[in-house]
C-alpha cells in the first residue's frame, strides 16, 4: 500500500513537471508576451522575490486570519442552524425559504453593503467568508440528521432516550461523515469568499494584491499570488482532512 501511494505521488509530481515544462517551452517557442502569459520561470522568480523580501507575508497572514475567523464563525452558525432546523420541523418550514434566499444572492453583490455597514478592512471580509461557508455545513448537517435509520430511532425510543440523548448519541455520530463532508466544502468556498471580499473591501490580503498587480500590469506577480492562494487552500483542506480523521478515529476503532 505504501509503495502504491509513493508511486501515485511520484506520478502526480511527474505530471506537474511535464506540464510546467510544456508551458515554459510553449511561451519561449511562440514568444508569448509575459504581459499575456508569463512562463513558469518568471512566476517562480516573482514568487521567490516576494517571499524572500517579506512583501507577501503581511498579505498572506491577513488572508489566513480572515479565512480562519470566517470558517469558525460560519461553520459554528451553520452547524447550530442545521441542528435547529432538523430538530424543529415548524422552524424548518418557516425559516428555510429565507435561508435559501440568503444564499442565492451573489455574494459579490452584497460586498458593497458589508463595506457600508462594517467599513473597509477585515470585518467585511470575515462576514462574507462566514456567509459563504455557512450554507454547506448547515445543509449537510440538516440532511445528515434527517437520514438516520428509522429502526435505530425506534430502538432509542424503546430504551427511553430523551430527545437530547438521541441527538448526541445517535443522530450526530451517525451523520458525522456527511457533516464533515460539508465542512470540507465550506473550507474551500471560504477561501473564495475571503479573496473576493478583499477585491472590494480590503487594502491588505492576497485578493487585494491580485487587484494591485492588475493595476500595475504585473502578470507574473498576479500568477505568483494565485499560487499562494492555491497553496493556502490546499493547506486549509489538508487541515480539514486531519480533523476529519481525528474525529472519526473512535468510530473506525470500534469497527
Amino acid at each position: 500500500m505504501k509503495y502504491t501511494s509513493a508511486r501515485e505521488r511520484a506520478g502526480a509530481l511527474l505530471l506537474v513537471t511535464l506540464l510546467l515544462l510544456a508551458w515554459e517551452g510553449a511561451c519561449r517557442a511562440l514568444r508569448v508576451s509575459a504581459l499575456v502569459l508569463p512562463p513558469p520561470s518568471a512566476i517562480a522568480r516573482s514568487l521567490w522575490q516576494g517571499l524572500a523580501s517579506g512583501y507577501f507575508w503581511p498579505h498572506l497572514r491577513a488572508t489566513a486570519i480572515e479565512l480562519l475567523l470566517g470558517v469558525l464563525a460560519g461553520c459554528a452558525i451553520g452547524f447550530a442552524t442545521g441542528i435547529a432546523l432538523a430538530e424543529h420541523p415548524l422552524l424548518r418550514r418557516l425559516a428555510m425559504p429565507y435561508v435559501v434566499a440568503s444564499q442565492v444572492i451573489p455574494k459579490l453583490a452584497l460586498m458593497p453593503l458589508f463595506v457600508l455597514w462594517f467599513g473597509f478592512g477585515m470585518t467585511s471580509t470575515v462576514v462574507i467568508t462566514a456567509l459563504i461557508c455557512f450554507f454547506p455545513l448547515m445543509e449537510n448537517t440538516l440532511t445528515a440528521l434527517q437520514q438516520v435509520a428509522p429502526e435505530r430511532l425506534e430502538l432509542f425510543r424503546m430504551l427511553g432516550a430523551t430527545r437530547t440523548q438521541t441527538l448526541w448519541r445517535l443522530k450526530l455520530p451517525s451523520g458525522l461523515p456527511a457533516i464533515l463532508a460539508g465542512l470540507r466544502v465550506a473550507v474551500v468556498l471560504a477561501l473564495v469568499g475571503a479573496v473576493v471580499g478583499e477585491f472590494i473591501g480590503a487594502s491588505r490580503g492576497l485578493g487585494a494584491l491580485v487587484i494591485a498587480s492588475q493595476g500595475t500590469m504585473d502578470t507574473s506577480l498576479m500568477f505568483a499570488v494565485l499560487v499562494l492562494i492555491a497553496g493556502l487552500g490546499m493547506l486549509a483542506y489538508q487541515a480539514t482532512l486531519l480533523l476529519e480523521r481525528w474525529l472519526l478515529l473512535p468510530f473506525t476503532r470500534t469497527h
